[in-house]
């Protein structure tokens, strides 16, 4: 039970569309056998999950890093999102600080360069083209960059790009990023885990059950999600799905799920817009429209098994708030969310549930594994790359052409 994950479906038959279930039934198939079967070769995007998989670093030669108590981390997207839900999620456990530059603040980086002696920091810099313009931009904007450096790593591919040169022009430390492996799905190659192992994280054990949800006893509820899923966004009859948050740790991640369904789904014409709203906080503001508002909404419902910790005593009100005394934080949410889940049964509105048992190592890297493995597998079934992003490539086109 320590790493047992629980998922469950409520979506009714109303919303499935018969002739797009034949179609995907028939495709299925063939689409999970050549997922399979790529995790073995070297070069495949999902290669990284694959127990063969090779990083391009040895963690002896990361040992001189460990000393370092805060970490920075500078990148955009995928080269940052990963680390940060890992760190988020199991940062009760984790005995450093790490700080993200993630987007272009210029007061953050006042402030940060005031606060903190930027010496006795380990600045981590990620990109896979080693030419990201804004991560460029902040590390510049850092004043970091000084030959032979000893508290810079630098990560991106070792091609003819800004950041690998640096690297080899200043004798700055530099690890290669797999040209093959985009950045929402890089969470198990360097990107993420070099993070990992300099928050104290065992890799091995982080990766471990990976595969689970692929295996025959484990696969049902996987084979049978990614089929509705598919068909759903080909009805095109849904255009959100809410991340419903009752776990406050989990937020980064579903930042990180947020860009992998955004990405890999939102192409020719469809795909689905993912917000991340916490609970039960939003039930005070948004769940009115979200029970009684357009009908265009799939609600994926994330909780966890809380521990039983401080319980409240509310004699003090009298008979009042009995319905209260001596209950837990963790009995109040769960019961907020149960009520949801009864509304939203009884309105007939989809939603799917996630629920962990405790917050751990592998139940984060599980969760990780699912949602890139399910992505893969909807957008394979209705015949869109998971890996491209052609939209955004032609936004960072036009930006360089208005800079230059």
């Amino acid at each position: 039970m320590k790493n047992k994950i629980i998922y469950k479906n409520f979506i009714p038959k109303k919303y499935l569309n018969k002739k797009y279930s034949k179609q995907i039934d028939k495709k299925y198939k063939k689409v999970i056998a050549n997922l399979i079967q790529n995790f073995k070769y070297e070069k495949d995007a999902t290669h990284s999950l694959s127990k063969d998989f090779k990083f391009s670093f040895n963690e002896n030669h990361l040992r001189k890093f460990k000393k370092f108590k805060i970490v920075v981390v500078v990148g955009m997207g995928g080269s940052t999102l990963g680390s940060q839900a890992i760190y988020y999620s199991l940062k009760d456990k984790i005995n450093k600080k790490f700080i993200f530059f993630d987007n272009l603040d210029e007061n953050k980086i006042k402030s940060f360069k005031k606060d903190y002696a930027l010496d006795k920091i380990l600045f981590l810099i990620i990109s896979k083209s080693g030419n990201t313009i804004e991560t460029i931009s902040n590390l510049v904007t850092l004043k970091i960059l000084k030959k032979n450096k000893k508290n810079i790593i630098i990560i991106s591919e070792k091609k003819n790009n800004g950041l690998y040169l640096i690297s080899k022009k200043m004798n700055l430390f530099h690890i290669e990023h797999k040209d093959y492996i985009s950045g929402r799905f890089s969470v198990f190659s360097e990107v993420g885990m070099i993070p990992a192992y300099l928050m104290g994280i065992n890799l091995k054990s982080f990766k471990k059950n990976l595969l689970n949800n692929l295996k025959i006893q484990n696969n049902k509820f996987l084979k049978e999600s990614s089929k509705k899923m598919a068909n759903i966004i080909k009805g095109k009859k849904f255009k959100n799905i809410i991340f419903l948050n009752y776990i406050p740790s989990l937020d980064k991640f579903l930042y990180w799920n947020q860009q992998l369904l955004a990405e890999s789904l939102g192409k020719n014409r469809m795909g689905f817009l993912p917000v991340v709203s916490t609970a039960p906080r939003d039930h005070h503001s948004l769940l009115q429209l979200f029970l009684d508002g357009p009908q265009d909404k799939l609600f994926y419902i994330f909780s966890i098994n809380f521990k039983k910790k401080t319980k409240l005593n509310t004699t003090v009100f009298g008979k009042f708030f009995k319905f209260l005394n001596n209950k837990s934080l963790g009995k109040i949410k769960d019961s907020q969310k149960n009520a949801l889940l009864i509304k939203l049964k009884k309105k007939n509105i989809p939603y799917r549930e996630f629920k962990i048992n405790n917050s751990n190592y592998q139940i984060i890297g599980q969760l990780f594994s699912y949602f890139m493995l399910e992505t893969i597998l909807i957008a394979k079934l209705i015949n869109l790359d998971p890996f491209d992003q052609p939209a955004i490539e032609q936004v960072k086109i036009n930006t360089k052409k208005l800079l230059s």
